[in-house]
């Protein structure tokens, strides 16, 4: 018999304060979001739960919560959002309150290393990222179909000398299932070397800057399994600008898609 959730609660306490800070954090963005629907099928896909699980704890039918994630339904409104954030944190801490935990590393202050950092409404295609900023390929470029739900810019020397193993985890916002995107990397070995011993993993790697490609850093890619790119952009200001106009055109599509769903069930 699964625990009900007042018996959940006891399975793996996080402290209330994170709680609560989580909460806002992920509400926030549901309700914030252009596209709510697909905010919350990520947050729960983020939190690995199916459907039928989270409507479980939410005690109403799976069908309501399919009908939000396709836009069948409008706008859900705060409190059925406080409900759903709830139902997500309470299941992830029945199972072990991993993400959670992860995720509450992320709620200090981020460091000035990271010079950008965003969550996709939807999952994006790996070669988007590649194209987006004029990348070449240098290893693993048989996995760049992957689907990435993020990405983040980090200036690599202010990153060398700011950040500590503990907030190596800021990069990686919401989900290891984005693009980490290094500017001012010489050879492209101390990013690598950074994620080899982390034992956190992104599904792609970007550099920008390359003086000379690093032979063991296509080696650490090829033995991670990650795709290692390098973007021929001539500037951090087109790197950054360029990667937040493929996020605008995933985040309009994302928008034009659910209001033709919607027009489409009236």
């Amino acid at each position: 018999m699964k625990p009900c959730l007042s018996e959940r609660r006891k399975i793996m306490a996080i402290p209330s304060v994170v709680r609560e800070v989580l909460a806002r954090r992920i509400a926030g963005d549901i309700i914030l979001s252009t596209s709510p629907g697909a905010t919350i099928k990520k947050w729960r896909e983020l939190f690995a739960t199916s459907k039928a699980k989270l409507a479980e704890s939410m005690e109403i039918s799976p069908s309501v919560i399919s009908d939000y994630e396709s836009g069948r339904r409008r706008s859900p409104g705060s409190t059925f959002v406080k409900r759903l954030v709830e139902a997500l944190i309470l299941i992830d801490e029945s199972e072990g309150g991993h993400f959670v935990r992860e995720l509450s590393k992320l709620s200090s202050t981020l460091s000035d290393a990271i010079l950008d950092i965003r969550e996709f409404p939807v999952p994006v295609n790996g070669s988007r990222i590649k194209e987006a900023v004029a990348g070449t390929a240098i290893a693993c470029g048989d996995l760049m179909s992957r689907d990435l739900c993020g990405y983040t810019v980090v200036d690599s020397l202010r990153a060398i000398t700011t950040l500590s193993g503990h907030d190596f985890t800021q990069l990686f916002g919401s989900t290891t299932e984005r693009a980490l995107v290094f500017t001012n990397v010489s050879h492209g070995r101390s990013p690598m070397v950074a994620i080899r011993v982390h034992s956190l993993k992104p599904r792609m790697v970007v550099i920008h800057g390359l003086k000379e490609v690093d032979k063991l850093a296509i080696k650490l890619a090829e033995y991670e399994q990650i795709p290692l790119v390098v973007s021929n952009l001539n500037s951090v200001e087109k790197l950054l600008s360029s990667l937040a106009n493929l996020y605008a055109q995933v985040s309009k599509s994302t928008l034009l898609e659910t209001a033709k769903d919607r027009q489409q069930t009236q």
